[in-house]
């Protein structure tokens, strides 16, 4: 099979519709072959440009040709049909369009025949459409492989961010100053404070804030939240301004807050930003009042002074121009009840009732209800969380130790003491007379140790800290008061003395170790009484990747009830006491003396030692007793005053009657005279 009969094999059955382009015909002066079965329609066109036409064209006229139609009608009528009715209903542009794109042509000498060639001149005019749809498909493209190299960056910091439009992750903290315009002058302080690169909550958080995004964020603790919302309120503030606080920082403690404080102003060095502590509340009256000059920009406090303050007519401190509120440690401030500010933190909400307030929530730990509140009240909520919530540091070596009785604990931490062990160390305890009492057992162990707890004054916790962090004291006894937020540099050991009341406190608990990436240990002693809060301890540990024997894991679970019983009354566990009971009778137990005193250590140095539980007892039984005399004494005192007074009164009267009788007896004696 040659070309030719191949090209008129795939062209049989074409034809022209004379009817629909008959002013075409007329004007290309069309000719039909005179098959009439169609299959030589294409035999008059010279393919291969040889001048030879294998059939012979006959003329045909309008006539004939609708004739030719109107034959053909019989046979297609049904499909003309349709197209006439599909033609109607084009508009008049479409017509011309398709009139256009379909070329006629004559080929041969003129008048010879029509010709149907390729839509070349369509595909050249729709060059520049198909260029614009290249052009939107490589910018999806694009965009697409933008979104899969974001992905990868918070993949592999295991950055898990729920919201829309949640701008890209920074991976320097140059970046900050060419896309969201930060100081050079705060870059040059974090350059100098060894701040390289971002941690993975502070790759995100910083620029949701940037944007004036309200954000929940949870990230394991030592994972520097504090300075993921520090440099966002000194870049959006800008610079000082006499307007007022327009950032406002709550913590729970006030060492915590103290923290914060220092840490704004190290960054803001050369900056001008006017960082305020609220310290007395009496000097904060007068200072941040309504006649003050304003000139502050950001203040850092604790929930109870701030509304103290708040509280008074008129109110001694204005907030009504705050543009950033942000809550460190939420789940804390959040806590219904004695223990927990949501109240306070509630009053502090209505004061912040600038239109421009935005909020920023960071913890460690995440309840549901701290969540819940957020997705109700905050516009336009994003939470960002690193890693898996509710979970331990995985830096942190931890490892539970059975002790049999409280007896045991004692005797443990004495171990560890004899094995030797690498400071500073913190021991966390339930409750202040525990930390009292074990304070007194290792006073005499030959090691620096000291206690802090919310019943020391201010003065004394900050010495105590600064303390601590000078490496003059080696072992810390505390409450959950330091379990929050605290950054200590280089904390070796966290020994939980005291079995945690809930995975949660166990978590902030150990967070005070292993923190900027360091490796730490925590250990944790627990008894038989310990057993209905044992599985969810172990389930975090064994979640950190730390072994945990699996008949622990196989504990029945305890009633959310009981939890939260737990939770808010500890169990009453025995004294910390290694002083036989015959001689605390006979009183040497402890110190005589009123409050704390300075004795000298095994090893020399001078350390604050407290006074002993079975002196304490009695210095406040000998106190009442005091007390109870006086009143006794003053009783006493008021009734032999009121004694002498009637007996003066009585006296007085009766001199003047005496008086008076004797004049009466003068005057008769004076008129005889």
């Amino acid at each position: 099979m040659d070309a030719f009969d191949l090209f008129r094999k795939l062209g049989a059955g074409a034809k022209f519709d004379f009817k629909r382009f008959g002013r075409d015909a007329d004007r290309f002066k069309g000719v039909r072959s005179e098959q009439k079965d169609g299959s030589g329609l294409l035999s008059g066109i010279d393919f291969f440009g040889t001048g030879l036409n294998h059939v012979q064209p006959v003329k045909w006229t309008e006539e004939e040709a609708e004739k030719n139609e109107e034959s053909e009608d019989g046979a297609t009528g049904k499909r003309k049909r349709q197209d006439e009715a599909k033609t109607v209903k084009k508009t008049k542009k479409k017509k011309e369009d398709a009139l256009s794109d379909t070329e006629v042509a004559c080929g041969g000498q003129q008048g010879e025949g029509i010709l149907w060639t390729s839509s070349a001149d369509r595909k050249s005019k729709g060059l520049q459409k198909m260029g614009r749809d290249k052009d939107k498909t490589s910018m999806k493209r694009l965009k697409q492989l933008h979104q899969e190299k974001v992905n990868r960056v918070r993949a592999l910091h295991r950055i898990n961010v729920h919201g829309c439009d949640v701008p890209d992750p920074v991976s320097t903290f140059s970046e900050l100053q060419s896309e969201y315009g930060l100081n050079p002058r705060v870059l040059q302080n974090l350059s100098s404070a060894g701040l390289t690169t971002p941690t993975p909550i502070q790759m995100q958080a910083i620029p949701l804030m940037m944007h004036g995004r309200e954000l929940l964020a949870c990230a394991p603790t030592g994972s520097g939240k504090t300075l993921a919302f520090c440099l966002p309120l000194l870049t959006h503030l800008k610079q000082p301004a006499n307007l007022g606080f327009r950032a406002l920082i709550i913590s729970p403690t006030r060492e915590l807050a103290s923290q914060t404080h220092r840490e704004l102003v190290r960054l803001s060095e050369g900056v001008g930003f006017r960082v305020h502590i609220l310290d007395k509340a009496s000097i904060a009256a007068k200072k941040y009042g309504p006649n003050s000059n304003k000139k502050y920009d950001i203040l850092v406090s604790t929930p109870n002074r701030l509304v103290f303050l708040l509280k008074q007519d008129p109110p001694a401190l204005n907030l009504s121009s705050v543009e950033w509120l942000v809550v460190d440690e939420s789940d804390k401030l959040f806590e219904d009840g004695r223990g927990g500010f949501r109240d306070q933190l509630a009053a502090v909400f209505q004061a912040c009732s600038g239109p421009r307030v935005r909020r920023a929530l960071y913890s460690a730990t995440c309840v549901p209800d701290v969540e819940q509140w957020c997705r109700l009240n905050l516009d336009n909520l994003v939470s960002v969380n690193i890693g898996h919530r509710n979970a331990a540091v995985e830096t942190v070596k931890q490892e539970l130790l059975f002790v049999g009785t409280e007896n045991g604990k004692l005797l443990a931490m004495r171990d560890i003491i004899k094995k030797g062990f690498l400071p500073p160390m913190l021991v966390f305890v339930q409750s202040i007379e525990r930390a009292r009492e074990l304070f007194h057992e290792l006073v005499y162990e030959g090691i620096n140790v000291d206690v802090i707890h919310a019943d020391r004054t201010q003065q004394q916790r900050d010495n105590v800290i600064s303390s601590f962090r000078s490496g003059d004291i080696w072992v810390l006894i505390c409450t959950a008061l330091l379990a929050r937020g605290i950054d200590f540099k280089g904390v070796n050991l966290v020994l939980n003395y005291d079995f945690p009341t809930g995975a949660l406190e166990y978590i902030h608990r150990i967070g005070r170790t292993g923190r900027a990436g360091h490796t730490g240990r925590a250990v944790t002693f627990f008894t038989e009484d310990d057993k209905p809060l044992l599985r969810s301890i172990a389930n975090v540990i064994k979640q950190a990747g730390c072994p945990v024997p699996d008949f622990m894991l196989g504990f029945k679970k305890i009633h959310s009830k009981v939890k939260r019983q737990l939770q808010k009354k500890p169990p009453k566990r025995s004294t910390i006491s290694t002083t036989p009971h015959f001689l605390l009778k006979k009183g040497g137990g402890g110190a005589a003396g009123k409050g704390e005193k300075r004795i000298k250590s095994a090893d020399g140095p001078n350390v604050e030692k407290n006074k002993g539980v079975d002196g304490q007892k009695k210095g406040k039984k000998k106190k009442a007793d005091g007390q109870m005399k006086g009143k006794k004494k003053r009783a006493d005192g008021q009734m032999k005053g009121k004694k002498k007074a009637e007996n003066l009164q009585t006296t007085r009267k009766d001199a003047t009657v005496q008086g008076t009788r004797i004049k009466k007896k003068e005057r008769p004696n004076k008129q005889a005279a």
